[in-house]
């Protein structure tokens, strides 16, 4: 009691504090711990040391990676706390998690009000700078990404790094052409929706925050998942839920529509189109009307959302209507939306080898996703990834393919058996992967039907952001020599996890615990090596976007080590590391004429470069030189007429095309303030681009089935019916 007294008057301290700073400021409401939330920390502690496949209690030395680990969360650029608040908060570092087995968060809420009331006082402070402008004839920078500095020692100090941080947001709009009318009222505004923002925040938003710290603290693919969380983990998984059929954005204060989906509800009642705004729902067609207006965008989206046939009453002000417009009441039936957008597409590629065309079928797989619960209730058409695969493959088939790419770029897994099943449709019976549990028992994981849905030449195509399953089934096509691996080194994630339902443990008829997804095992490629840490290394590699320091496991500083097991009983059926040396040098002679290919190496080393430094000068003399070089290098490229890549690539390889460049430059804006219109435009013309990545793994592919037809003695060697060439 005394410690929760001596928090209450910290906090109310330092409130009074900073009100004297600006009178005008606005500090977001108290919160304060539901007693479920206590409870479900409680029983999530309890299971985590004991069934956690890095079983460990919470003592001193976990409470303070807890504690580095929350402040990280709430404030990851430095840019809230001082150093006094810090020193203040780190009496209880080492008895977090004492207290949380006790049952009693208030130190952790206690510093998430804190962090609110500093971010408003932040917020604050920026828009009294807006009234007294910025010299930028003076020679000066910004370090914008402070992750890894230190805490400001001083308010002078923060008030400086606050100072420099507005002056940089107004150089980006001076530079993109706003006047200075224009920007005061931009970034008025945007400071003044970030405080909105930080007064939404709920309870259950800080909980969320502190649980995360506490699992990730233990193992980085340990999470907490609130109900609500939990539940959009299972739309994700199923690719389905109950609603309208509307895509939403939070635009401006507005809930928009910023996509229908076709067959949907509200597409079929054709009162509603792109970019109309929902400023109130009712449940029912006699339900009072809530307004909506300025709502956080998951409270709206669940009030739209409900049972299935049902009825729900949207007040919504159409697109072309000023704030002040007629508005009109929309009434819609839910229904089970599929989202297929997330689900696995196919598409026919052709490569020319002389006078030679080839024609590869690519199939693009967002995740591996699987409804799990119809799968257990024993529905036959479950929706699954492997299903709609294998239902691609025979699409594609009809179209006389010459080979296949999976390709499974920032693919970050999903279900382990889908993983499994999918690799069983390119291999006829056999071990996939391996497990081991935290006791040491190891298991296979194998697929067991007869026949393959494809024998024909494969390729996978991988990133960085691939991970998990992805890297499951990717290991699992290399190590049998079935296909070959195009592409970055993958994330490195070699565990597994399962989802744990606190409410079903703690046997409460209502969700209100959410649910735990806990790393239960580590998995194993069937040569016995792991995908942990490394990552499935590809057979032929492509310039790496990212650096593996910033992302991947590899980034984590709890990562699990890597450690080999004793092989599986599996037997390869094929093996391309005769064909490697020939596709290598046709690869490498290809790209180097390659404009689209050279440009995007050419980025990822600006791109690095940029990092390295994180300084921007706040000079605008300064900045107008460095735009226009890098304007001047974009238009060289746009006029060299030698190549369809003219203009920047981003980080997947895309290239715009021509014309196409200025919507990836820098506007300065953030993404809810910018034109839905020009956002879609700018999608639009992203998802058209180029893509020099994926033509480049497709003519590897293509040089494949070329050499396998002109090697009889290389097809040889792999056995009778695993690899097919198409006839």
């Amino acid at each position: 009691m005394k410690q929760k007294l001596l928090w209450l008057i910290f906090v109310l301290a330092t409130a009074a504090q900073g009100a004297a700073l600006d009178a005008g400021t606005s500090y977001p409401p108290e919160l304060k711990p539901a007693k479920q939330e206590a409870q479900a920390a409680y029983l999530a502690a309890e299971l985590l040391a004991r069934y956690h496949y890095k079983a460990t209690r919470v003592d001193g030395a976990l409470s303070e990676k807890i504690f580095e680990r929350y402040l990280k969360s709430i404030d990851s650029e430095k840019i809230f706390f001082v150093q006094s608040d810090i020193d203040r908060f780190s009496v209880d570092r080492a008895t977090l998690g004492d207290a949380m087995l006790k049952e009693d968060l208030s130190v952790p809420f206690a510093i998430f009000n804190l962090y609110g009331h500093r971010a408003a006082e932040r917020f604050a402070y920026a828009r009294t700078l807006l009234r007294k402008g910025f010299d930028f004839q003076k020679v000066e920078s910004y370090r914008y990404a402070r992750e890894k500095e230190s805490w400001p020692k001083t308010e002078e100090e923060m008030r400086e790094l606050w100072r420099k941080r507005v002056k940089n947001d107004w150089l980006r709009l001076k530079l993109a052409g706003k006047d200075d009318k224009r920007i005061v009222e931009l970034l008025d505004k945007r400071y003044d929706n970030s405080l909105k923002r930080i007064g939404r925040a709920k309870s259950a938003d800080a909980f969320q925050a502190y649980m995360n710290a506490y699992t990730m603290s233990i193992e980085p693919h340990t999470n907490y998942l609130g109900p609500r969380a939990a539940e959009e983990f299972d739309i994700s998984m199923r690719l389905s839920l109950v609603g309208i059929g509307a895509v939403l954005a939070g635009l401006d204060e507005y809930t928009t529509i910023r996509e229908l989906v076709p067959g949907g509800p509200a597409s079929l009642s054709g009162q509603l189109k792109i970019g109309d705004r929902i400023v109130g729902v009712a449940q029912g067609e006699k339900g009072a009307m809530t307004d909506v207006l300025g709502w956080r965008l998951d409270d709206t989206v669940r009030l739209i959302r409900g049972a299935a046939d049902s009825v729900v009453v949207l007040d919504v002000l159409p697109a072309d209507a000023g704030p002040d417009g007629k508005h009109k009441l929309v009434s819609l039936v839910r229904k089970t939306i599929s989202l297929e957008q997330q689900a696995a597409k196919a598409s026919v590629h052709s490569t020319t080898d002389g006078t030679t065309t080839r024609r590869v079928g690519v199939i693009s797989l967002p995740s591996f996703y699987e409804d799990f619960a119809a799968r257990q209730q024993g529905v036959r058409d479950y929706r699954s990834a492997t299903r709609d695969v294998a239902r691609l493959l025979d699409d594609l088939k009809k179209e006389k393919i010459d080979s296949v790419l999976i390709d499974l770029r920032n693919n970050g897994g999903g279900s382990l058996a889908e993983a499994i099943d999918l690799a069983g449709l390119f291999i006829d019976k056999g071990s996939v992967v391996q497990q081991r549990s935290a006791s040491g028992e190891i298991t296979v994981g194998s697929d067991t039907r007869a026949g393959v849905a494809w024998a024909g030449p494969l390729g996978v195509l991988i990133n960085r952001a691939s991970a998990s399953a992805s890297e499951i089934f990717a290991a699992a096509m290399q190590d049998y020599g079935r296909g070959l691996i195009i592409g970055e080194p993958s994330f490195g994630k070699g565990t597994v996890q399962s989802m744990i339902d606190l409410d079903r443990v703690a046997k409460n008829d209502k969700p209100k615990f959410g649910e735990l997804k806990m790393t239960i095992a580590q998995f194993f490629r069937v040569n016995g090596g792991t995908t942990q840490l490394r990552g499935v290394q590809p057979d032929i590699l492509f310039p790496a976007a990212i650096d593996a320091e910033i992302f991947g496991e590899s980034s984590f500083d709890n990562a699990l080590p890597w450690v080999q097991i004793k092989a599986a009983d599996y037997s390869p059926v094929g093996d391309l590391k005769g064909l490697l040396p020939s596709l290598l040098a046709r690869h490498e002679a290809r790209v180097k004429k390659d404009k689209g290919f050279q440009y995007l190496q050419e980025d990822i080393a600006e791109s690095r470069l940029q990092r390295a430094k994180n300084l921007v000068s706040l000079n605008e003399t300064l900045r107008r030189k460095e735009l226009d070089a890098q304007e001047a290098r974009l238009k060289s490229r746009e006029s060299r007429k030698d190549t369809g890549a003219n203009a920047r690539t981003d980080v997947d390889g895309k290239v715009p095309a021509a014309g196409k460049a200025s919507a990836l430059g820098d506007d300065g804006l953030q993404a809810d303030e910018r034109n839905l219109g020009n956002i879609l435009e700018a999608e639009k013309a992203r998802k058209n681009a180029k893509d020099v990545l994926l033509e480049e793994a497709v003519s590897i592919l293509g040089d494949e089935v070329g050499l396998l037809h002109s090697r009889p003695t290389f097809a040889a060697r792999v056995k009778p019916g695993s690899l097919v060439m198409p006839d």
